[in-house]
């Protein structure tokens, strides 16, 4: 998308039809979750613990009666002070502010794509709390390109693909992948909308620091503008204190 358009450009495509994962899962199945740093909830999760992640999302979606958890547009969120590539405070650089939507479902769920498009670029981001494997589509949206991001993939979602790879709206392009190849995260699906990639390969910044966060915010505008998701929606409160207390 060129750096003068809007996201307003997607206001004539019906976005009841945009989904990317699991068409069978459906929306009423998706509930909003707050994992920012003003979640008073999150004192019982210790952000250096994958278990005590997994807990607490997994107990969550319980008492929601939910398969899908999203949310983190441009939350700021403690979960990332575990990784060096992202807490770099001896050199001013705490990336700490997310640039996109998550979508936190079972590890193998269908990841589809959200628009007719091709294969710009993809690769094993492999750096401790990293995306791990990565997809990027691009898209020509009514002559306006732009694109997608898929993070924290299965390894196998690169194997037998290439760049140039057409795709059409709702086609599985990868799977959700496991902790062990997805940066050490409770497995989910991180997508970003992306107008300039600024010459990016296979990556691009998920996360913001507070001074750059003014052009992030313009570049990648918030997903749920093409996922349409209720993010009002009523939800149970979280609280397994002795469950999180790693």
């Amino acid at each position: 998308m060129s750096s003068e358009s809007s996201p307003t450009h997607l206001s004539f495509i019906n976005l009841d039809s945009i989904n990317v994962i699991d068409y069978s899962i459906s929306k009423s199945k998706y509930v909003p979750i707050d994992l920012s740093v003003t979640n008073t909830d999150l004192k019982h999760v210790n952000p250096d613990c994958y278990e005590s992640w997994n807990v607490y999302i997994a107990n969550y979606l319980k008492i929601n009666n939910a398969e899908v958890a999203f949310g983190g547009y441009l939350e700021k969120r403690n979960l990332y002070k575990r990784s060096p590539y992202f807490n770099d405070t001896a050199n001013g650089n705490q990336r700490n502010i997310h640039l996109g939507v998550d979508l936190w479902a079972k590890a193998g769920t269908s990841v589809l794509a959200a628009f007719d498009g091709e294969i710009h670029s993809f690769n094993n981001n492999s750096n401790h709390g990293d995306y791990g494997p990565t997809i990027i589509l691009k898209h020509n949206i009514y002559g306006v390109i732009m694109h997608t991001l898929y993070g924290h993939l299965s390894i196998d979602s690169l194997h037998n693909i290439k760049v140039g790879d057409k795709v059409k709206q709702g086609e599985v392009i990868a799977q959700i992948g496991t902790p062990d190849v997805n940066g050490e995260y409770v497995p989910h699906l991180h997508f970003q909308i992306v107008k300039d990639l600024q010459g990016k390969i296979g990556d691009y910044p998920g996360v913001s620091n507070d001074k750059d966060l003014v052009f992030f915010k313009d570049n990648c505008p918030n997903p749920n503008i093409l996922l349409n998701l209720d993010v009002n929606k009523t939800v149970k409160k979280n609280v397994l204190e002795k469950e999180l207390n790693h």
